[in-house]
C-alpha cells in the first residue's frame, strides 16, 4: 500500500444521512413543489376571473371605464395583459403596496392627459368640472390677447434731434448726406496710348538701330536718346 493509500484509509468515512433526515428532506422538498403549483393555479385562476371581469366590461355599453380594487403588483400585471389582447388602455394609479390600483378604458373613450394627471393625483374625474375649467381658460386667453392687442406703443416727448441739435445741425445727417459719384476716369488710361502704330519694317529698323548703338559705344542705350527715325531707316 502506498502513502495516500494508507492516508486515505486512516481517515474516518462521512458521516452518511439517516433515513429521518432524508424523509426531512424530502418533505421540503414536496413541499416547496406544492406551494409552488398552488400559486401557479391561484395566478391561473385570477387571470380566468379577470378575462371575465374584462369580457363583461366591453360587452356592457353603458360604461366607458372600470376600476379595480387595490392589489399586488403580480396581479396587475396579469390584468394589463389581458386588457392589452382585449384592446383597452389600461393604468395604474395610487402608492406602491398601499393602495395602487388598475383602471380601465374603452379605446373609444381614452382618456385625456387632464384626466389622467387627476387620477395620478388622487382626485376624482369630473367631466363637467373640467369643461367648466377649460371655458375658464380659453376666456382668460382671449382676455390677454385682446388686451396685447389694446396696447398703445409709447411715444417720447421729446425728439432725439433737439439734444443733438448743435452736433448734427437742424437736418439729419442722412438727409444732410451727399451722394458723390465715382470718377471713371481715375486711374483709366485709353487704349489708344498704349497701341504701337509703327509698321513692322519700322520696328525691324529701330531694333537694328539699337543693337549698332549697342556695340559701338559697349553699353546699354538710354532709353531717353531718340533712335533713328522710322522714316529714315526704312528700306525702299
Amino acid at each position: 500500500m502506498d502513502l495516500l493509500g494508507s492516508i486515505l484509509g486512516s481517515m474516518e468515512p462521512p458521516p452518511s444521512i439517516g433515513d429521518e433526515a432524508k424523509k426531512r428532506v424530502k418533505e421540503q422538498n414536496a413541499l416547496l413543489k406544492k406551494k409552488q403549483e398552488d400559486e401557479k393555479n391561484r395566478l391561473e385562476q385570477f387571470r380566468a376571473q379577470t378575462e371575465k371581469r374584462i369580457h363583461a366590461f366591453v360587452t356592457d355599453s353603458n360604461k366607458q371605464k372600470y376600476k379595480w380594487e387595490p392589489m399586488d403588483k403580480v396581479f396587475r400585471a396579469i390584468i394589463h395583459e389581458v386588457a392589452d389582447v382585449a384592446g383597452l388602455t389600461s393604468f395604474s394609479f395610487g402608492l406602491e403596496e398601499q393602495d395602487r390600483y388598475v383602471m380601465l378604458w374603452k379605446k373609444e373613450f381614452t382618456p385625456s392627459d387632464e384626466e389622467v394627471l387627476a387620477y395620478r393625483r388622487g382626485e376624482e374625474w369630473d367631466p363637467e368640472k373640467a369643461k367648466e375649467i377649460a371655458k375658464q381658460k380659453e376666456a382668460e386667453l382671449q382676455l390677454e390677447a385682446e388686451s396685447s392687442k389694446s396696447k398703445t406703443v409709447s411715444n417720447p416727448t421729446h425728439n432725439y434731434k433737439d439734444k443733438y441739435k448743435h452736433l448734427i445741425g437742424e437736418e439729419a445727417a442722412k438727409d444732410a448726406a451727399k451722394q458723390t459719384t465715382a470718377n471713371k476716369s481715375y486711374g483709366f488710361v485709353p487704349s489708344e496710348n498704349k497701341r504701337d502704330s509703327r509698321t513692322i519694317e519700322q520696328v525691324l529698323a529701330d531694333t537694328r538701330a539699337k543693337k549698332k548703338l549697342k556695340t559701338d559705344t559697349g553699353s546699354i542705350p538710354d532709353p531717353s536718346v531718340v533712335s533713328p527715325s522710322s522714316e529714315d531707316t526704312a528700306q525702299p
